[in-house]
C-alpha cells in the first residue's frame, strides 16, 4: 500500500527532499529547511480536533483499509515466514491533530517529544517538520535526531545521570541543554562540558502515576538549594528547573505543587546570579485526560510564572505517549489455538480458548511488563472474514466468548491478556489488532527466542492540509 499524499500537505512548508523522505524510507538525505510558522497556520485552519467523531471516522477508515490491503495480500499457505509477521499501521494525520490540540491547550509550552517513547522515523520526521523540540536520553537518541537535520539547539539531553563519554559527546555535537539532580553530575559537567545550560531536576509527588520516576530521579527542595550553591561555586550555568510528575499521572495537583516549587527555586537561582529562563514541565500526558491535565498546567504556569513577570521565560514539556499512543495500530496473526476444558464453576469465567499470536511481551507488547499497560486485543478477522469496522460498533454485551491471548515465545509468562471477550471464536490464521499501541512498545522490543525484533510499519494520513 502506498502512503496517501502527505506530500501535498507539506507542499508550502518544506522542501522537496524532505517531503520525499516522508514517503520513502530508503531516502537518507534529510537536509531540509523548516517553515514552521506557515505550517502551524495551515494546521490551525485545516486539521480536525482529535477524539471527535469526524476525526475517528476518518482515521479508522484509512487505518482499516491499510490493514485490509496488507493482510489480503498474504497467502498463509505459500508466504515466507517474515511476510506473515505482525505489523503496525501509523496514521500520521493523528499526529497532526494532536499537535494542533497541544498548541490550542498549551500555547505557552513548546513540546520536546520524548524519543524514548517511540523512535519511528516518520513520526520523528513529521514532528521535526512541525517544529517540535526533542527530549533525548542517550547519545543514540541524540544522533537519531541530528541525522534528521534538526538543529542541536532543539534538543534537551533530559537524562540527569549521564556517562562521561556521553557528556563529552554532547559537547562535541553542540547539545548544550541538559538536566542534573546530584552533585556528582555537576562535577562531571564542570569537567567535560562546562558551557552547558543546566536544568535542575526536582522530585515530585508522583504516587498516582502509571510509571513513577521520582523513585529514581529528582532532588528534594533542600538538596536543590545546596545544588544551586554548588553550581555557582563551580561557575556553571543553571538556566532553569525541570520536573516530571510521572508517566500517565492521574493526580494533577502534583503539577501545581511542582510548578510552585520551581518558582521558589527560580527565585533562589536568580538571587545567586543565574539567568533563570527555562522551565521544563516534563511529560506523562495522556490524550484521554489531556483536557484536565493541560488546564492544571496552564493555570499553574499563569499563577507562578505569569508572562508579565517572566517575559523571556521559555517553557518546554516532554510529551511522549501523548503524540505516539493513538497514532499506531498493531496487527498480529493467530499462529496457534488451544481449546480449554471448561470448569464446572459457572460463577468464575474461564477462557474457552488460548490464542497464540506472533507478537508478545518480548516484542511490541512489552508494554504489559514495562509500562503497566493492559492492551485489549480485538478481532481483525473471524474465520477469514474482515471485521475491523464491526469492533467499533458492536456492543460489549455481544462479545460473550472469553479467550486468553499469548505471545509466541517459550516463556510461560508471555501472556498478553488473561481474559478478552470476542463475539466469535477465531481460528488459526485469523488476525487480532491492538489500537492505541504506539507508546513504549516497539521501542523496547527484543529478539528473544530468535523472533523478529523489528516490525514493518505502514503509513497513512487521515488529514489533508490543502
Amino acid at each position: 500500500m502506498t502512503v496517501p499524499s502527505i506530500v501535498n500537505s507539506f507542499s508550502d512548508v518544506a522542501n522537496d527532499k524532505f517531503r520525499t523522505s516522508l514517503l520513502n524510507s530508503e531516502c537518507n538525505d534529510h537536509n531540509h529547511t523548516y517553515a514552521v510558522d506557515g505550517l502551524n497556520n495551515v494546521i490551525t485552519k485545516r486539521v480536525s480536533k482529535p477524539n471527535t467523531a469526524e476525526a475517528l471516522a476518518k482515521s479508522r477508515k484509512m487505518v482499516g483499509q491499510a490493514l485490509y490491503d496488507h493482510i489480503s495480500a498474504i497467502d498463509l499457505d505459500t508466504c515466507l515466514p517474515e511476510e506473515e509477521e505482525s505489523f503496525f499501521v501509523c496514521d500520521l494525520g493523528e499526529v497532526l491533530r494532536l499537535y494542533k490540540n497541544w498548541c490550542e491547550k498549551l500555547p505557552r509550552i513548546k513540546p520536546y517529544y520524548a524519543v524514548k517513547c517511540n523512535n519511528d522515523p516518520k513520526l520523528l520526521e513529521v514532528l521535526a517538520t512541525l517544529g517540535t523540540g526533542f527530549d533525548c536520553a542517550s547519545t543514540g537518541e541524540i544522533n537519531t535526531i541530528l541525522n534528521l537535520g534538526v538543529s542541536p539547539d532543539r534538543i534537551a539531553y533530559a537524562n540527569p545521570c549521564k556517562s562521561i563519554s556521553s557528556v563529552r559527546n554532547a559537547k562535541k555535537v553542540n547539545v548544550n541543554l541538559t538536566t542534573f539532580d546530584n552533585s556528582d553530575e555537576l562535577y562531571k559537567i564542570a569537567k567535560y562540558h562546562p558551557e552547558s545550560r543546566l536544568l535542575l531536576r526536582i522530585s515530585t509527588d508522583d504516587e498516582s502515576a502509571q510509571c513513577r520516576l521520582s523513585t529514581k530521579f529528582g532532588a528534594s527542595m533542600s538538596e536543590s538549594f545546596d545544588l544551586l550553591r554548588l553550581a555557582k561555586k563551580l561557575q556553571l550555568n543553571v538556566a532553569g528547573v525541570a520536573f516530571h510528575v510521572g508517566s500517565g499521572a492521574s493526580d494533577f495537583s502534583a503539577i501545581t505543587q511542582a510548578t510552585k516549587d520551581s518558582s521558589i527555586l527560580f527565585e533562589e537561582g536568580t538571587r545567586l546570579g543565574f539567568k533563570m529562563n527555562i522551565l521544563d514541565v516534563g511529560g506523562g500526558f495522556v490524550l484521554q485526560t489531556f483536557d484536565e491535565s493541560s488546564r492544571y498546567l496552564r493555570e499553574a504556569c499563569d499563577q507562578y510564572f505569569p508572562e508579565k513577570l517572566f517575559p523571556e521565560l521559555k517553557i518546554i514539556a516532554e510529551p511522549g505517549r501523548y503524540f505516539a499512543a493513538s497514532a499506531f495500530t498493531l496487527a498480529c496473526n493467530v499462529i496457534a489455538r488451544r481449546m480449554t476444558t471448561q470448569s464446572s464453576d459457572t460463577t468464575t469465567p474461564t477462557a474457552h480458548a488460548m490464542l497464540y499470536v506472533n507478537d508478545g511481551l518480548y516484542n511490541n507488547l512489552n508494554c504489559v511488563l514495562y509500562d503497566h499497560q493492559l492492551p485489549k486485543g480485538k478481532a481483525l478477522t473471524i474465520n477469514g472474514r474482515f471485521v475491523y469496522d464491526l469492533q467499533f460498533s458492536l456492543p460489549e454485551s455481544e462479545k460473550k466468548i472469553p479467550v486468553s491471548i499469548w505471545g509466541p515465545t517459550c516463556d510461560g509468562l508471555d501472556c498478553i491478556s488473561e481474559m478478552t471477550y470476542v463475539s466469535s471464536l477465531m481460528e488459526v490464521g485469523d488476525w487480532i489488532f491492538f489500537d492505541e499501541i504506539g507508546a513504549y512498545t516497539s521501542a523496547a522490543a527484543t529478539a528473544f527466542n530468535g523472533f523478529q525484533k523489528e516490525s514493518h510499519t505502514i503509513y497513512t494520513c487521515s488529514e489533508s492540509l490543502i
